[in-house]
């Protein structure tokens, strides 16, 4: 009778430190691809958000037969413009400015992140 070692099964040091360094390399292609990713889609929500606020002031000023340069009034039924009444946020946490009519809504994020539409 031949008795033979028994073979031992698993994964040696070396085809382990290879596909440590194959997931380090596709981390290392993808993570600043999703930071710029969340960055661009931050930015496009604030300008839809600024797009809305500046829909909202025309309608407002419609209804309340606004001119040109006059002031937005945001206790004059301008926030029923919005869902819940409430008006959107920055992403970010910028500061949305409605400023007057016939002016579009600017970000306080805008010159640094290019929060503007």
């Amino acid at each position: 009778m031949v008795s033979s070692a028994p073979k031992q099964a698993g994964f040696t040091l070396v085809e382990i430190m290879i596909a440590v360094v194959i997931i380090g390399l596709v981390l290392a292609i993808t993570l600043p691809n999703i930071a710029r990713a969340r960055t661009t889609a931050q930015k496009n929500a604030c300008i839809m958000n600024l797009k809305q606020i500046s829909g909202a002031k025309d309608m407002w000023a419609l209804e309340k037969k606004k001119s040109a340069g006059s002031p937005v009034d945001t206790n004059a039924n301008f926030l029923s413009n919005f869902k819940n009444s409430t008006m959107p946020l920055c992403p970010l946490g910028g500061v949305y400015n409605i400023n007057a009519i016939a002016r579009p809504p600017d970000c306080s994020l805008g010159p640094t992140f290019g929060h503007t539409f």
